[in-house]
This record gives structure tokens, sequence and C-alpha cells, in this order.
């Protein structure tokens, strides 16, 4: 066989291995998802550097009670990944809109166990037990896959405030937290992505989100 002919073979063989490389190494940095809510920096010295370390905040427990009258918590969402949002039941114009959008997302992950959502009222003195039950109907909600949760108002405004980082009442809807966001929650509960609730394509980005975040999941046990 010519050089020339042992170059171009060895070439196109090369080609395969550089591809899945090349797929391999870019290909995980680019749908390797971001974390929000950054809590503080640490600082270690490594070999006489210091070597400075983002420490992102883990979103704290809680306990409160969904639609069913069922007391839950984190441990309650199970080991998988779940979209929350704030709403109150007598919004007139954004919770709607974002709870239809919040509706798409069970829908595509409705046979997914993994994926749960999670609404939390932001006016639990009016959104009651009985209230958010008769709202969830409105949406479909499915009984241990959408949870409408409710309950102490201080516990509430901690959690949406000292937690989810939300800004406290503005002229928007006085006395009360109001946020159109969705926020992507992974099973170490940080905060893995933020979106507009009321942009349907933004809502597309978020279901493309999930499956990269479950994706991870199923490949680094």
């Amino acid at each position: 066989m010519r050089p020339k002919h042992v170059l171009l073979l060895g070439l196109m063989l090369l080609v395969p291995v550089l591809a899945f490389v090349f797929l391999y190494t870019f290909g995980t940095n680019r749908y390797a998802l971001p974390t929000f809510l950054p809590d503080h920096v640490d600082s270690t010295l490594v070999e006489g550097k210091w070597r400075r370390d983002t420490v992102f905040h883990q979103l704290g427990n809680f306990q409160l009670y969904s639609q069913s009258g069922r007391q839950i918590s984190q441990k309650d969402l199970g080991n998988g990944v779940y979209v929350a949002n704030f709403f109150f039941a007598t919004c007139p114009g954004a919770c709607p809109r974002m709870n239809s959008q919040m509706a798409r997302v069970q829908e595509k992950f409705r046979l997914d166990p993994r994926v749960k959502l999670v609404s939390f009222t932001v006016d639990p003195a009016h959104d009651s037990v009985a209230v958010l039950g008769r709202y969830a109907e409105q949406y479909g909600a499915i009984a241990g896959k959408w949870f409408f949760l409710t309950g102490d108002k201080t516990a509430l405004y901690r959690l949406a405030t000292e937690e989810f980082k939300l800004p406290m009442p503005s002229g928007v809807a006085p006395g009360i937290v109001h946020s159109q966001n969705l926020y992507l929650v992974d099973r170490e509960q940080r905060v893995r992505g933020i979106y507009d609730g009321m942009k349907p394509k933004d809502v597309d980005r978020l279901m493309t989100e999930i499956n990269v975040l479950l994706y991870t999941y199923d490949h680094n046990q």
C-alpha cells in the first residue's frame, strides 16, 4: 500500500475518534446547567495559592399543606427535580397564565415520577386547603405530581424571600410577595434555572433543561 493511501486511511480512522472526544468533552460542558443563588465564596489555600469557590444556596426544608390537606416537606418531593412558582388564587392575570404554563410542564412529564411541580401561595389568609383544592382542579393538577401549598404566612414569606430570594412586596400587589418566575430545583435543593412563566418559549427552555438535568443523573450514577 502506498504511503499516501496509508496516511489517508489513518486520517479516516482518526476522524470518528476525534469526533467522539469533541462531543464528549465540549458537548457535556455545553449543556451543563448553571447554578443560581450564590451564598458565599470559600477561600482555600492550595500549594501556596488561594483557590476561591462559590458556594450556592441550598433551599431549606418546609412543612406546608397541599390541596388535599396532606402535610408536605422537601422529602416528599423525592430524589428527582421539581419546578416551583409563587401565586395566589385571586390573582386576575399573571397567575392564571403562569399556571397554564405549569400545566404544560406537568403534561410533558406526566409519566416521569422524578419530575414534580410545587406552587406556593403567597396569600394563605385566603388560599385555604379547600380553596387550593378547587383551584388545582381548574388546572388538572395530578395528585402526587403537582402540589399547591399553603400554611403559615410567616413560613411562606420566609421561604419566598430568604430561600428563593424573591423581593419583598411591591406596588404590583401591595402586601403580597409576587413573582412570575418558575424555578427549576435539583435533587440537592439548589436552583438550576429561573424562567419567565409568562413566556412559552422560556418554558420550552425549562422543559429542555429538565431533560438535561435528568440525563446527567442517569449517566452519573
